[in-house]
C-alpha cells in the first residue's frame, strides 16, 4: 500500500526555520519525482518545490527561491524540504505527493501543478508568527 506522511511542521516566528520530512512506504522514491505543496486557508494548492533526482532535476516557486531547499535520502525513502528565513505568508499545511508512474515527465521541466501527481500525505501544518 502507497503511503506518504508528511512530519516536521509547527509554529515558528518569522524569519526562523523548519525541516519537513516525507517518508514514503509501500514503494521506493529513487526513480520518482516529488513535490510539494502548500496550501493556506481559503486559497488553493500551490506547488512549491518538487525534485527529480535520477536526473538532478529541482524546480522551486518563485515566493521560496533562496530560502527553501529540497533533498531526497533514498537510504532512509525520504524527502526532505528545509525552510529558511519563513514568513508568515509560508503559512499553511504542506504536502507531499508523487505521480502514478515514476516513468513520467513530472518536474523534468518546469514546477508540475497538482493535477500531474496522484499520491498525496496528509499534510503538515506550518504556522509562520510572532
Amino acid at each position: 500500500q502507497v503511503q506518504l506522511v508528511e512530519s516536521g511542521g509547527g509554529l515558528v516566528q518569522p524569519g526562523g526555520s523548519l525541516r519537513l520530512s516525507c517518508t514514503a512506504s509501500g514503494f521506493t522514491l529513487d526513480r520518482y519525482a516529488i513535490g510539494w505543496f502548500r496550501q493556506a486557508p481559503g486559497k488553493e494548492r500551490e506547488g512549491v518545490s518538487c525534485i527529480k533526482s535520477s536526473a538532478g532535476i529541482t524546480h522551486y516557486a518563485d515566493s521560496v527561491k533562496g530560502r527553501f531547499t529540497i533533498s531526497k535520502d533514498n537510504a532512509k525513502n525520504t524527502v526532505y524540504l528545509q525552510m529558511n528565513d519563513l514568513k508568515p505568508e509560508d503559512t499553511g499545511v504542506y504536502f507531499c505527493t508523487v505521480p502514478l508512474s515514476s516513468y513520467d515527465a513530472t518536474c523534468l521541466s518546469r514546477l508540475p501543478p497538482s493535477s500531474d501527481y496522484y499520491y498525496w500525505g496528509q499534510g503538515t501544518q506550518v504556522t509562520v508568527s510572532s
